[in-house]
């Protein structure tokens, strides 16, 4: 590990205690910086409502820490826009921000357009399929960017136990929950981008920003866009403006092997493209189903678009002007 990493690790990595809760609020108000919540998703009736009620109870209405919790909705056929609603989050769909641009499939496309609709200084996002979910998620990450004018963003560190998707566990040791991390993103970071290596969770879904650094990154629109941050941040504001708190335990729905694949296909095309810029030869993948006797194939399409800084965005500007 590089030295630099090494000292990034002992000044930029904390832990919760590092910041309680009343210290975070006086520096909110102190600074006068407004804070969103945006919860991505796409068919999480089962979880998006208490992940909404806990951050509300803990964060809006005992403490003034959170002013707008904001659910956009990715085209899901549940009932996650009525649960979030009910839960007391503004529930914006998709394909209403920004119509001229056609919205496609996709975690990234989700945050990207989130700007749009969202007016906090910091932003801050939270995967909408957590379950046992603590307001601890939100405060851990947000509390060093009101705390720290220096920092520009902030992820969560956590455990990952390895959970189905009803919620049990198979019985496997508690870390084995980043599979993708550990098989395609850590590699890859430790080969190109050593900086990052200390990132203990470089593609979780929970972190936050400053408003000012999210609007001048591309958005790669699918799963490649955490890794894509973390590498665009570090080029444009250096290590020591990122950094990482640990909130303790992270519960989800897992994906299934074939999903993962084409994560990790993902992944790889967002670190191909930021490593060459170059022309990507096979912008697809093909995995293997069984089928009676045979294996059949099944060739996915993986993200090759990225959006672009939504500071190009002329409704962007105009919103920003107004």
């Amino acid at each position: 590990m590089l030295e630099e990493v090494e000292r990034w690790l002992i000044e930029r990595s904390w832990s919760l205690a590092d910041r309680p809760l009343h210290r975070i609020l006086a520096a909110k108000r102190a600074s006068g910086q407004t804070v969103s919540v945006v919860l991505p998703a796409l068919n999480e009736e089962a979880t998006v409502g208490e992940i909404v009620s806990v951050v509300r109870h803990d964060l809006v209405l005992q403490a003034p820490l959170v002013d707008e919790v904001v659910v956009v909705d990715s085209g899901s056929t549940d009932r996650t826009p009525e649960a979030a609603a009910a839960a007391g989050a503004r529930v914006v769909h998709r394909d209403s921000i920004l119509p001229r641009i056609p919205a496609v499939p996709g975690k990234g496309e989700v945050l990207w357009r989130s700007l749009l609709v969202t007016r906090g200084d910091i932003v801050c996002f939270v995967d909408a399929d957590l379950r046992d979910f603590s307001s601890d998620f939100v405060t851990g990450v947000v509390g060093p960017l009101l705390t720290d004018p220096d920092l520009q963003l902030v992820k969560a560190m956590y455990d990952r136990p390895l959970t189905l998707a009803d919620g049990t566990a198979p019985g496997v040791a508690a870390g084995q929950g980043g599979r993708v991390t550990e098989l395609m993103a850590r590699p890859l970071l430790n080969m190109h981008w050593p900086q990052l290596a200390g990132f203990v969770q470089p593609l979780g879904g929970e972190y936050a920003a400053r408003r000012g650094l999210l609007e001048q990154l591309p958005f790669p629109v699918g799963y490649g866009v955490e890794l894509g941050m973390l590498v665009d941040a570090l080029h444009l504001v250096g290590l020591d403006a990122l950094a990482q708190v640990d909130v303790g335990v992270r519960k989800h729905r897992h994906q299934d092997g074939q999903a993962l694949g084409r994560m990790a296909a993902a992944i790889y095309r967002t670190a191909q493209l930021r490593l060459a810029r170059g022309h990507l030869l096979r912008p697809s993948l093909t995995q293997f189903e069984r089928a009676g006797d045979a294996f059949e194939p099944r060739t996915y399409s993986v993200d090759t678009e990225e959006r672009p800084p939504m500071t190009e965005i002329e409704e962007y500007q105009a919103r920003r002007v107004a």
